[in-house]
């Protein structure tokens, strides 16, 4: 047990010292103290404080992390302030600290490193996203096609606030059309849980688990996923692909990390808060929703605050979105239920109709809108099939009304599609390896 102290010079050394004291009295085992910056208060003065102090010089994140190692703290005591350390670099510090297994402690705060302990007995890779809708799923769903593809046998292992009371597993092949999801809404269960979409669409053995609540850095407050990893386990996959839920992380140690952002994310969401642990953590960041019409200065500034990681490079690749039904809609008149906002309305029904020869009669955004789902579905005549999402609303609300109208529900995928020249399958694939590395270490 080790403590290191976060100092600036904005603080007169005497006050700095007598703090220190302070805290050695109460137990704590200050080491070392690091001067992060500032100078107003230092002058000529000695900078004598009762521990060794080390400058941090231009890169504090870096300095802080080497210091983490040398001193093997586990506490990371800030007694800096504005302007030296304002909100967002107190959030960068704070994920530097929490990725390198110490705690990061203030006058009013304190954050824990999210418990990831190695659970997994084969080789690992976590995909984790900023939040909701990035396309965690639909990632882990080309990553699982890629992998089974390459022989590496994978399973997933999802959880989500809509997941099983206990650890489902759902084995590879297993039929899930739409009674069959309407049969489980109707004993109570949640027909549209991520490991049920996973199942459905990629063919591979997947497990489902539970969690609530999630944290600033991606803890999560209760969840059975422990239990659902120990089951992944008993079916001795290849690999696992531990699938995080909305900006949660997968509570379990991963060899190898892929992170989702979504192009529409807010720069200071990446580069501030705790976006830098996640970006700590990654091996792969994937953009996604990369349109033609995405502001390109928008985008820049979101890949300059990706590359800003402290030392960390993750490799970042560019993908769109595009719905992929698992029936056959060559001909038909369709009715399309989507998650995706309403601006991507145009592009999804053209790509429907040209890549897949649907006939989209109506579209809706309200997937995840039940009263306005119903709405919109009791005006809906004449057509031949009911598209839909595995998502929200999609087999209480919008398969049940099909089968209730003796009209054929098709299940619909997003998938997604390389921009540029690299291909997100290749790179998958590559961490996949690293996964397998770091396993054998």
């Amino acid at each position: 047990m080790s403590t290191i102290v976060l100092i600036d010079g904005e603080h007169y050394p005497q006050v700095t010292a007598r703090a220190i004291d302070q805290l050695k009295l109460q137990g704590e085992p200050v080491v070392m103290a690091l001067l992060v910056g500032g100078s107003e208060k230092l002058g000529q003065v000695a900078l004598e404080i009762g521990v060794p102090v080390e400058v941090a010089g231009e890169d504090r994140e870096i300095a802080l992390a080497a210091a983490i190692e040398t001193h093997h703290a586990t506490r990371v005591l800030d007694l800096s302030d504005e302007p030296v350390l304002g909100y967002v670099a107190r959030c960068r510090m704070a994920s530097v600290a929490l990725f390198k297994g110490a705690a990061y402690v203030g006058a009013d705060f304190l954050f824990t490193p999210p418990p990831r302990p190695r659970l997994c007995e084969a080789p690992s890779v976590a995909i984790m996203g900023t939040g909701k809708r990035t396309g965690k799923t639909a990632i882990a769903g080309v990553a699982a096609r890629a992998l089974s593809g390459a022989g590496f046998d994978p399973i997933i292992v999802a959880m989500g606030r809509g997941g099983p009371a206990e650890p489902e597993v759902i084995e590879a092949g297993t039929s899930l059309d739409a009674k069959t999801l309407l049969a489980r809404v109707e004993a109570g269960g949640h027909g549209a849980s991520d490991h049920i979409e996973d199942a459905l669409f990629t063919g591979v053995t997947t497990v489902g688990a539970y969690r609530a609540g999630g944290g600033l850095a991606g803890a999560i407050s209760f969840s059975n996923y422990h239990q659902a990893v120990a089951m992944g386990n008993r079916l001795k996959p290849g690999l696992m692909l531990l699938e995080g839920s909305g900006a949660s992380i997968p509570p379990v140690h991963s060899d190898a990390s892929v992170f989702i952002i979504d192009a529409q994310t807010d720069p200071a969401e990446v580069y501030g808060y705790f976006g830098l642990y996640r970006l700590l953590l990654a091996d792969l960041v994937v953009i996604t929703m990369v349109e033609e019409s995405i502001d390109s200065q928008r985008l820049l500034v979101l890949e300059q605050a990706i590359s800003s990681g402290s030392g960390s490079r993750p490799k970042v690749i560019h993908t769109i979105f595009r719905p992929t039904p698992l029936g056959d809609v060559s001909g038909k008149k369709v009715w399309y239920a989507t998650t995706a906002p309403e601006e991507a309305g145009p592009l999804l029904t053209q790509h429907l109709e040209d890549e897949h020869g649907a006939k989209v009669v109506g579209i809706s955004h309200s997937l995840a809108d039940r009263p306005s789902l119903r709405t919109e579905l009791a005006k809906v005549t004449g057509v031949d099939a009911f598209l839909v999402e595995v998502k929200a609303a999609a087999v209480d609300v919008v398969t049940r009304f099909g089968l209730e109208h003796g009209t054929e529900v098709i299940y619909c995928d997003n998938r997604p599609i390389d921009v540029g020249s690299q291909s997100l399958s290749d790179e998958i694939l590559d961490v996949a390896e690293t996964a397998k590395r770091r396993f054998r270490l």
